[in-house]
């Protein structure tokens, strides 16, 4: 499926937003209910994450059409990355041991701070590595 490569940038500012607030407050809940909603963008795609759907009904109608469209699962690979950095963050501030909160939801917050400021998407870079990672080891090579 195709997207407007836009979303994810505003989703991206969102998150920044929210991490920021996480690492300052060292809130469990607010960093699970950031994991939540990549949850949603990994496995249901950008068109049922929170984010997506504010850009769809609140940013999008503003904007012309995109002059290029971007493959989602590239997107859907990010999301998932942020997932495990933020359960685990979220799992290190429950727990007591709020270093790891702290470090895994800072590294989360750089990735999205890049795809916010930037429009560079870490997560989508290392995909095809991953992927070409993967069909090397599944042919034996």
């Amino acid at each position: 499926m195709q997207i407007d490569p836009r979303g994810p940038r505003f989703a991206a500012a969102i998150t920044s937003a929210v991490l920021a607030v996480a690492l300052i407050t060292g809130s469990g809940p607010l960093l699970a209910g950031q994991a939540l909603v990549y949850a949603l963008g990994a496995f249901g795609g950008p068109q049922h994450s929170p984010y997506g759907w504010l850009f769809r009904l609140l940013v999008l109608p503003r904007l012309a059409p995109p002059s290029r469209t971007a493959d989602e699962r590239p997107l859907r690979f990010a999301q998932g990355v942020g997932l495990v950095f933020t359960a685990i963050g979220a799992l290190g501030f429950f727990t007591g041991v709020p270093w790891l909160g702290l470090l895994t939801a800072s590294f989360a917050l750089a990735a999205a701070f890049l795809g916010a400021a930037f429009g560079y998407c870490l997560g989508c870079e290392i995909y095809p590595l991953v992927r070409h990672t993967r069909s090397r080891l599944g042919n034996g090579a």
